[in-house]
């Protein structure tokens, strides 16, 4: 009897000391700013209690209380930022997937998806497919990338169950080359459950199953927060209404007299593979004079100098006149930029050198400008499962047997009409392009 009755004192005591919180708004405005589930704005909006406003929302996304804090931060970070930038992006979001919707892909993919994904989409169901898209552009001579963020039901439509792909989701997609950007929802093929990453698939390999990934996250939330960062930082350079997806390291700056040069670079998954190694990088370079310099400084660009080096430390000089086909003049407070590209068979390597320009007053006077040395590496990869249950034996044999075909198939296509020739199966990626039209473009 005495059990139970400090049993019901204690119940008793908890009910009224719960009531009493209950009516400690503050209370309630700690727990919503806590777990960022509603802000002033949005509890301006509604003009309701904090307590109110935080039971409504924990009751309808509390299951993701341990992403939700991350996510709703990053989706508010990045609205805010690109609202005076680039309107137009964010008025393609579209609005928060219901609970029902979720689980009615996860019914037609036979698949749970990760909650943090969820969450995300809670949020934002992904965007319409304009461009510009919401995960970055890139532009270099004829070939464009702008990668949407697709909502859950195109999602469902791409997801994957063939080798090489099985149970990926794409994220993201690109009109414009095709390439797509996946989440493993299952542990398959030699992937981790929840790595997001871009395809590769080997270029030197018959088998569809052979597909590599450049790794650019490893969950969702790793894979969100940290290019939303990048953003809101300022990492990645705004242009005419776009999210350019160029790094800048802050050291890489180098000043001679008048004149500054800064190097932002790129690395390019569509126009790269492992097998064979063929990593591609772009750069975008900007030529700047102070705006104190005297009016005689002005000057024009003559020729630039390379020096590139790769992960081996071999080492290529190149020399040539303008830069991509320009010779630009650089005047007080001017600002020139350009961007070109290069290939490296290692994973990394580095370019440096210098410009060379004349004063346009005093022509005869030559004179270089340092650019400084930039590094650039390809994202972590993982070479195909498919390739590596071969033995190197067998795996040699395959690319001699494949090699001999791709004789015969050259000889035959050269009698072969442009019907055949367009029927053929493309072995290159699926982009405006073709790699081996990419020399050196220093």
């Amino acid at each position: 009897i005495l059990t139970v009755n400090l049993v019901t004192v204690s119940c008793c005591y908890v009910s009224r000391r719960l009531s009493q919180l209950s009516s400690h708004d503050p209370l309630w405005r700690r727990h919503c700013k806590k777990y960022w589930l509603i802000s002033e704005e949005e509890k301006t909006q509604k003009n309701q209690c904090w307590k109110s406003l935080f039971i409504d929302t924990y009751s309808d996304v509390g299951r993701y209380i341990d992403h939700y804090a991350a996510i709703k931060k990053a989706w508010d970070d990045l609205k805010k930022y690109l609202e005076p930038r680039c309107p137009r992006m964010v008025l393609s979001l579209k609005e928060g997937a219901r609970e029902e919707d979720l689980d009615a892909v996860e019914a037609q993919i036979g698949c749970k998806l990760p909650d943090d994904y969820r969450c995300s989409y809670r949020i934002h169901n992904g965007q319409k497919l304009v461009v510009p898209g919401l995960l970055g552009s890139m532009a270099l001579s004829n070939h464009y990338r702008s990668e949407d963020l697709l909502d859950v039901d195109t999602a469902a439509g791409g997801f994957q169950q063939r080798q090489g792909l099985k149970y990926c989701l794409p994220l993201t997609f690109c009109i414009h080359t095709g390439l797509s950007q996946y989440i493993a929802v299952e542990a398959a093929e030699g992937r981790n459950k929840n790595e997001v990453f871009y395809q590769c698939p080997d270029q030197m390999a018959r088998n569809p199953a052979a597909i590599d990934m450049f790794i650019i996250g490893a969950t969702f939330t790793d894979w969100f927060t940290s290019y939303v960062n990048s953003v809101v930082s300022g990492g990645f350079p705004i242009i005419r209404d776009q999210i350019f997806r160029y790094v800048h390291d802050p050291e890489c700056v180098a000043t001679t007299g008048d004149i500054t040069v800064s190097v932002s670079t790129s690395f390019l998954p569509e126009l790269s593979s492992v097998h064979p190694p063929h990593y591609f990088f772009t750069y975008r370079i900007r030529i700047e004079m102070s705006k104190d310099a005297l009016p005689e400084k002005a000057c024009q660009l003559d020729s630039r100098y390379w020096r590139i080096t790769n992960a081996k430390g071999d080492v290529e000089e190149v020399q040539g006149p303008g830069v991509v086909g320009e010779f630009p003049i650089i005047s007080p407070g001017r600002v020139y930029e350009y961007t070109s590209c290069t290939t490296f068979s290692t994973t990394s390597g580095y370019m440096e050198g210098y410009y060379t320009f004349h004063f346009l007053y005093f022509k005869d006077k030559i004179f270089n400008v340092a650019i400084p040395r930039f590094h650039m590496a390809c994202p972590t990869f993982r070479v195909s499962i498919a390739r590596l249950e071969l033995g190197p034996d067998e795996y040699e044999e395959m690319e001699d047997a494949e090699e001999e075909e791709d004789d015969d198939d050259s000889a035959d296509m050269e009698e072969s009409d442009e019907e055949d020739e367009e029927a053929r199966p493309r072995r290159l990626f699926d982009v405006p392009i073709r790699r081996r039209r990419y020399s050196r473009l220093f």
